[in-house]
């Protein structure tokens, strides 16, 4: 049974489109990126798996909820699933894999140093790490599902302690998702006028995850009413990689071993 809520957006709820291309952006970028083995940390529903399959000689897949990692088996036999609680990368062997993705997993993490230490460890030499986490500068509130965000100098900071080679991108918008991007801004600092007494900075985040999907699921729904059209034409080539990340949506990290 899919597990969505306004975190793992939905690639079937008409107004989770412009986040579900946005997720589903990472994963065609990587197209002209992998091959042979290939580890997935934080797979999820699979947004990418039936598009990166046929182009690795062997792909994994981890995640910490045991209903996705199921059903992935169901759908995708020839994928090697794990259920796990990560960092660390447990029953993974050193230099194992030449590429390795994580696409909006970071920010969950509370180790961000071990999980950093774990993909170098299991990626072969010369082998890849390709991660996106939101860029910091642009969000719109604090999500309590996110450990923390990031600067683009914080990640590179991050993954400069194990990698050598680093290249630092981002994911940008054209005009059609910036509109959304504004839309949406607008409408939450109108819900954030409500939080007089700033409590999404004040409360522990484990009180505010309830309001924030309500408010969440709410918002989206409101954007889709008002402007249909925009919400669903979105696709994932209105994202772009982006040479200047303080200025894009997410952050795209290329590490290399």
């Amino acid at each position: 049974m899919p597990v969505y809520t306004t975190e793992i957006a939905s690639d079937v709820l008409a107004s989770d489109n412009p986040i579900h291309q946005r997720l589903l952006k990472p994963y065609y970028l990587s197209i002209g990126y992998v091959s042979g083995y290939l580890l997935e940390i934080g797979c999820g529903q699979g947004r990418g798996v039936e598009l990166l399959l046929p182009l690795v000689k062997n792909y994994t897949g981890i995640d910490k909820i045991a209903g996705v990692v199921n059903n992935l088996k169901a759908r995708f036999p020839k994928g090697d699933f794990r259920q796990a609680v990560i960092p660390p990368f447990e029953g993974l062997a050193d230099n194992s894999f030449d590429f390795v993705i994580s696409f909006q997993v970071i920010e969950h993490i509370r180790n961000d140093d071990l999980f950093m230490r774990e993909i170098h460890r299991v990626l072969k030499p010369g082998g890849k790490a390709l991660l996106t986490t939101p860029n910091i500068k642009l969000s719109l509130s604090r999500n309590p599902w996110h450990i923390r965000e990031y600067t683009s100098d914080g990640l590179k900071a991050l993954a400069g302690k194990y990698f050598q080679k680093i290249e630092m991108m981002g994911i940008a918008g054209n005009k059609k998702v910036m509109d959304y991007h504004d839309q949406n801004r607008a409408s939450v600092n109108k819900l954030m006028r409500l939080d007089f007494l700033n409590l999404q900075y004040r409360l522990p985040a484990f009180l505010l995850k309830i309001p924030y999907e309500i408010m969440n699921r709410w918002n989206r729904g409101h954007l889709q009413k008002s402007n249909n059209r925009l919400v669903d034409e979105i696709s994932y080539d209105d994202y772009i990689l982006s040479a200047t990340p303080d200025t894009s949506l997410d952050l795209f990290l290329i590490a290399q071993k």
